[in-house]
Formats: C-alpha cells, structure tokens, sequence
C-alpha cells in the first residue's frame, strides 16, 4: 500500500532494529522497543500485523497489533493495538494515521471481531475508536475510560465481554 509517499508493507527480517531505533526516538526511551521486541517473540504475534511505513527506502514508522485474551463468561482472542511509532522527522505527515488504516483494513479482511487500543481518544476515535466500556470490555489496570477504547469488525458479536487480559510481556517492561 503506497500513500502520502510512504510505503505500508510487512514488517521484513532487517526490520527490527530500525524497528527499536524509532520507538526510542519516538517515545524518548526503551520500554516500547522492549515491549516489541518481547511481544515479537510471543505466541500473541501476528506477522502480518506487524506493519512499517517506508520513505526513501528508509523505515519511518512502525504500527503493530497482537492478540491479547478477553476473558468473561468464556476466554476470546481479540487483538490489541500495541503500539504506534513514527520517526520524529516524519511525524505530522499522515504516516501514523496510514498505519492506523492499513492495520485496520488487514483486522477486517482476517475477519477479526475487534482491536482495543490504550491511547489519545481524540486521536483514534478519527478512526472509529469508542469507548470500550460502552460495550462491556474492562481495562485490566487502571487507566482513564476514555483512553481504553475498541474498534468494533462486522465479525464483531455482543457477547464479547469481559476483562482484557494482555500477553505477558505487558508484566516484564
């Protein structure tokens, strides 16, 4: 997917330190690149939700969605969108919110039922984000209402209920 003359491809093998080197630009420190690095070697990867947007050949921003567990009444896979990074240099030029949308789009063709998000609610609700509470999915810790959010697939069902439960490696960064 080409767009606003970014590339949004799979993440690819030579990927991951350029990968690293923009989260810790991004967020000013390691956590988020650890994170990544240890959700990457989990069984909640998804390879083809591991997304990277490259200009001149260069990668410029990251956009990665793992599964996480929704347990109520019965345990579910949902994904979660763990993350968003863009290279300080090219932030403010739409290359986040090509991201958002390819990841977004590639959720719904693997015919997932929803993604949550911890994140600016003024920010994802553009792209069709909600308050998660509104449809009975907890927060696991706290965390503002607004800022816990989903984003609801057609393959989406009522009975998705119940607590977030993120993959471990939440627990060790």
């Amino acid at each position: 997917m080409k767009t606003l003359g970014s590339e949004i491809r799979r993440e690819q093998q030579g990927d991951p330190k350029e990968i690293a080197t923009i989260d810790r630009d991004a967020f000013g420190r390691s956590n988020e690149a650890d994170l990544v690095n240890l959700r990457r070697a989990s069984e909640y990867y998804l390879p083809q939700l591991s997304l990277v947007a490259v200009t001149d050949k260069m990668v410029v921003g990251y956009a990665l969605f793992t599964s996480a567990d929704l347990v109520g009444e019965d345990t579910r896979r949902v994904l979660s969108f763990a993350l968003l990074a863009v290279s300080p240099r090219h932030q403010n030029q739409g290359i986040g919110s090509a991201l958002v949308k390819a990841g977004l789009e590639i959720a719904e063709e693997m015919g997932e039922p929803l993604t949550i998000v911890l994140g600016e609610p003024e920010y994802y609700s553009r792209f069709g984000f909600v308050t998660a509470a509104a449809y009975g999915i907890k927060c696991p810790f706290p965390a503002s209402e607004e800022a816990f959010q989903v984003k609801l697939f057609p393959h989406y069902q009522t009975s998705y209920i119940g607590t977030v439960v993120y993959p471990p490696a939440f627990d060790l960064v």
